[in-house]
């Protein structure tokens, strides 16, 4: 009984031991066949790292300001009667906003024109009573008095009157409606915002130590990122002639045109100085950065050694600059004519092979102009 049990065990652990060496050979082949199998190559793009002179600038965070900004108020206490503008329309210089009630004063107007006329026709015959010595100096010079006092009543009513009749004081968008009809107002109260929008100032400061390099005229380019598309393009047209004390910068103030009033007053916006001189930089498309937290580089396409005519990957660490447009520059790192992987550069890995085919490379610009399709 203790044999059968015995030659049993045996027999289990040769099966064991056979299986195992079977398992251990099929695990042999496939690594040996993983060794020899090669992928099949990718498809990229290329672009080619090239030498460009890209002009110098000098950037800083700006905040737009309306060129003319004011709150229309009240000037006299009264009540609105009339309310002739929409919230937000475009105005021109001199159209009527709101009109007050000018009752009181349009019921005295004809009586103290009234005693314009009557002191004009006594100041009329006195002139001619003292030639002939009428009347005395004293009557004429009351005459004069009185005629004087009546003309600066009628003026003082007419005044009244276009005080209450609120107008705009020059063209520009209005804001929202700060009055309802029926409201009393009171001096100084707010009616509506209004802004003049186009050209519109850019206001933003720059270190004391580019001073000698700034100047009236230079261009500037403003950009947001509340505005996607093309940079907005204007001039500096003031250098504040004082520096901060506490900061040490100087302000500046540039103006650009801004006929589609997508650029509002309290914006925050990027401004780029534009300067005479000029940088020569290495350049390729932004896309073909492989972003990491170790560090930035780029897959440059090189010859395989091992398929002959076939290409590979090289990956190589990069050092960045500016970046404009779909461009961006390399400091180091990378030499002047080498090809490298323009697109998908995320789903790449070094010694890679690859197939080059450009017929669906994007076409990279320094003003990129998206447009919608």
């Amino acid at each position: 009984m203790k044999k059968r049990i015995l030659f049993t065990i045996l027999g289990l652990l040769i099966v064991i031991a056979v299986l195992a060496g079977v398992k251990a050979m099929q695990i042999r082949a496939m690594v040996e066949h993983g060794k020899k199998a090669v992928l099949p190559p990718d498809t990229v793009t290329t672009a080619t790292a090239r030498s460009e002179s890209w002009e110098t600038s000098l950037s800083a965070v700006g905040s737009l300001a309306a060129v003319q900004g004011v709150t229309v108020a009240a000037e006299l206490p009264a009540k609105v009667v009339e309310i002739a503008f929409e919230p937000g329309a475009k105005v021109k210089r001199g159209d009527l906003l709101i009109r007050q009630d000018t009752s009181v004063e349009e019921a005295q107007l004809p009586g103290a024109e009234a005693q314009v006329k009557l002191t004009e026709s006594v100041l009329a015959r006195d002139v001619e009573m003292l030639k002939d010595k009428i009347v005395s100096q004293a009557d004429y010079d009351a005459a004069v008095a009185g005629h004087r006092q009546a003309m600066s009543q009628v003026e003082t009513l007419r005044a009244t009157i276009a005080k209450k009749t609120v107008r705009a004081p020059f063209g520009g968008r209005l804001g929202v409606r700060q009055v309802n009809l029926g409201q009393t107002l009171r001096e100084g109260d707010p009616i509506v915002t209004l802004q003049s929008l186009d050209p519109i100032f850019v206001n933003f400061a720059l270190s004391q130590q580019e001073l000698s390099r700034l100047r009236v005229g230079l261009p500037v380019r403003v950009t947001s990122d509340a505005l996607p598309g093309p940079a907005i393009h204007g001039r500096i047209t003031t250098v504040n002639p004082l520096v901060d004390a506490e900061t040490r910068n100087v302000q500046l103030q540039a103006t650009v045109a801004n006929p589609a009033e997508t650029l509002r007053p309290g914006m925050f916006v990027n401004t780029a100085v534009g300067l005479p001189v000029r940088q020569k930089v290495l350049t390729i498309p932004a896309t073909s950065v492989l972003y990491a937290p170790f560090g930035d580089s780029v897959f440059v396409v090189a010859v395989d050694n091992v398929v002959k005519g076939g290409k590979a990957l090289r990956q190589k660490f990069v050092r960045l600059g500016e970046r404009r447009g779909d461009f961006i520059a390399v400091t180091d790192g990378l030499k002047e004519g080498e090809t490298i992987v323009s697109t998908g550069v995320f789903k790449l890995r070094n010694g890679q092979p690859v197939v080059v085919d450009n017929k669906l490379s994007p076409e990279f610009r320094l003003a990129p102009q998206p447009k919608n399709d």
